[in-house]
């Protein structure tokens, strides 16, 4: 048990590490929080700071939610684990305890987390990202439309709606949908931002 508390500790932690927050404020004095779309995230380093440091803090969210689910995989071997430890790095990532609970979208860290569970379904969701932004330029709609597909690529993979990766997929699809609301009602008014190329 104590095991168990020290994993979900652990996981918590590393996915509430301020990365995008870090990396703004202490090299451009910017506080994320308060510009832009008020996330943490990638995507609102690319929009206020530019795509390479967006790159990098992309890169150290999805090896917080990877190293977690890694972590319970080798100290405990357990598929309830692995997903748990994936769920608390995504709790943290949305509600970091540094930022008073004002974190990112859990895109990256999600995605991080299904690459560890599984990697074939991890790069079916990225590619499906590829695709939509390559297509749109828009990076909420590219996210949303990779969270609703990742229950199917995870139940075409575990073959069961009862496997705990498949229920859990489920979950984190309706976590990053809700975290995406506020773009969602910007995409139904056609308001939503591309990406711009001035970003660099």
């Amino acid at each position: 048990m104590t095991l168990v508390f020290f994993i979900l500790l652990v996981s918590y932690l590393l996915g509430s590490f301020p990365s995008g927050f870090l990396y703004a404020k202490n090299l451009k004095g910017i506080d994320l929080r308060y510009v832009g779309s008020g996330s943490t995230g990638a995507t609102n380093v690319l929009r206020n700071i530019g795509k390479w440091p967006a790159l990098f803090v992309f890169i150290l969210d999805v090896l917080k939610g990877f190293i977690a689910v890694k972590i319970a995989y080798f100290l405990l071997f357990d598929n309830i684990f692995q997903v748990l430890a994936g769920l608390f790095a995504i709790t943290g990532h949305i509600w970091p305890i540094w930022l008073k609970g004002k974190g990112g979208k859990a895109v990256a860290t999600g995605l991080g987390m299904f690459i560890a569970l599984s990697w074939q379904v991890g790069l079916a969701s990225f590619g499906t990202f590829l695709i939509i932004i390559s297509l749109t330029k828009i990076v909420s709609l590219s996210s949303i439309t990779a969270a609703l597909l990742l229950p199917i690529y995870m139940l075409r993979y575990t073959g069961t709606v009862n496997h705990s990766f498949t229920i859990f997929s489920f979950i984190v699809a309706t976590i990053v949908i809700w975290k995406h609301r506020s773009n969602i009602n910007r995409l139904l008014k056609g308001e939503e931002p591309k990406i711009s190329k001035k970003n660099n």
